[in-house]
C-alpha cells in the first residue's frame, strides 16, 4: 500500500469541531420546549462554564390544566409545579448530552408563570 491508498475504511482526518454557544443555546431550548411542552420562544436559557462542565438555566412558564370544579370530565392534576419541574430536569439533561455531547454538571428551572393548557375535544 502507498501513501496514497486509503484503503476501505474510515479515515482519520486531521482538524477540530466547534459547537457554537449559539448552537448549544438553541438546542436547549427546543429540548425544553418539548419536554416542558411550552413554545420555544417562550423560553430563555443561560448557559454558564462550571469547572469545564455546562451549567443549564432555563427560565420557562409550566403548562397547567384547566380546574373544572364540579364536573365529572375534571382533569387529574398531573403534579405540583415543583414536582413537575424536577422531573423534567433529568429528561432535559439527558436529552442535551445525547444530542451534544456535553457534560451537563447542574440543570436549574425558573418557572416564570402558568400557561393554560386546553384539553382538545372530540
Amino acid at each position: 500500500m502507498n501513501s496514497t491508498d486509503h484503503g476501505p475504511g474510515p479515515r482519520a482526518l486531521a482538524g477540530h469541531t466547534r459547537v457554537s454557544t449559539q448552537a448549544l443555546t438553541s438546542c436547549a431550548r427546543i429540548i425544553a420546549a418539548e419536554v416542558f411542552e411550552v413554545q420555544p420562544g417562550e423560553i430563555k436559557v443561560a448557559m454558564n462554564d462550571e469547572y469545564g462542565a455546562l451549567a443549564l438555566g432555563l427560565s420557562l412558564p409550566l403548562p397547567i390544566s384547566p380546574l373544572l370544579y364540579g364536573r365529572s370530565e375534571a382533569l387529574e392534576p398531573s403534579g405540583s409545579v415543583l414536582a413537575r419541574a424536577r422531573e423534567a430536569r433529568s429528561e432535559v439533561r439527558d436529552r442535551f448530552i445525547t444530542l451534544t455531547g456535553s457534560h451537563i454538571s447542574r440543570v436549574d428551572v425558573r418557572v416564570t408563570g402558568v400557561v393554560l393548557r386546553r384539553r382538545r375535544m372530540a
